[in-house]
């Protein structure tokens, strides 16, 4: 049977996570993880603007990303901007497709937003709250369709209609995880601020930090904080339920992502399986 995955397993062992170690609360794991691959995340997110500069290829530039980020919210290495490269090159086609797609979808919303707000009326009310409630949704599919392209070979038709399901799967933590998406654009823009107060001798020195500060760790930072909560979601209800069915199936992929794997049954010459007989802990 073919497989309804694609890990993209480019076979380069690296560290994981003892199922024993203690487990800490999730925001100490994230800063944790973040901060462990600061410097590596500079140089992705450096390569991530110049592929999104011209915006056409943005949708390249996230299914890289979006790789890195999620190998490594569940402890598996990365070896950086080679992975980023070899994501790309095995996903160009669907990445590039999608890619496109949201720019006509955003230059859609962005038309209705502007049509409807100088507009008045109970029907212009109606048709802008229509479209800001679209866009939220627009904006929380896309916390899912690039590791679900990653993770799931999917026809980018099904891709966009799995992503809409699960904003409504997981709405509360999907809502969560948007205001605090959100609150980085909140934090940048209070830096600017307090920037805008100083000096005019410190002023540009200080926009050019902030610019470096941005550059450094908004792209990362931002797909991290999401991989966090959408790729659980995704083993949650979608993979673990296919590998209900099919328990023995890609199980050096599902290695490689750490997801367990049942112990292949074993049967004797007479078609019974043979059970592990646990030790005893009792002395005859």
């Amino acid at each position: 049977m073919a497989s309804l995955f694609k890990f993209n397993n480019y076979n380069k062992p690296g560290p994981g996570i003892s199922k024993d170690a203690p487990k800490k609360k999730k925001i100490v794991v994230f800063f944790e993880t973040f901060f462990r691959n600061f410097w590596k995340f500079i140089s992705i997110n450096l390569v991530y603007f110049i592929l999104s500069i011209p915006v056409i290829t943005n949708g390249l530039a996230n299914v890289g990303i979006s790789n890195i980020t999620r190998n490594i919210s569940i402890d598996k290495h990365s070896f950086g901007l080679s992975d980023f490269f070899d994501t790309i090159k095995k996903n160009w086609k669907q990445a590039l497709t999608v890619g496109i797609i949201n720019i006509f979808i955003t230059i859609a919303l962005i038309f209705g937003i502007l049509f409807y707000s100088n507009r008045e009326g109970i029907l212009a009310t109606v048709g802008l709250g229509f479209i800001l409630a679209f866009l939220m949704t627009f904006v929380i599919m896309n916390f899912y369709i690039w590791t679900l392209m990653l993770t799931c070979k999917f026809s980018t038709k099904t891709l966009y209609k799995n992503c809409f399901k699960f904003v409504f799967i997981n709405f509360g933590k999907n809502i969560l995880c948007l205001l605090s998406v959100l609150s980085i654009y909140v934090g940048y823009a209070l830096i600017l601020y307090v920037i805008s107060l100083l000096s005019a001798r410190v002023f540009y020195t200080a926009i050019v930090l902030a610019m470096f500060l941005f550059l450094f760790t908004y792209p990362c930072y931002r797909s991290l904080m999401i991989q966090y909560c959408v790729f659980p979601q995704i083993v949650k209800h979608i993979i673990e339920p296919y590998y209900e069915e099919h328990p023995y199936d890609d199980i050096e992929l599902r290695r490689d992502l750490g997801l367990e794997v049942p112990k292949p049954k074993v049967f004797d010459e007479n078609g019974e399986e043979i059970l592990d007989e646990e030790e005893s802990v009792f002395e005859d």
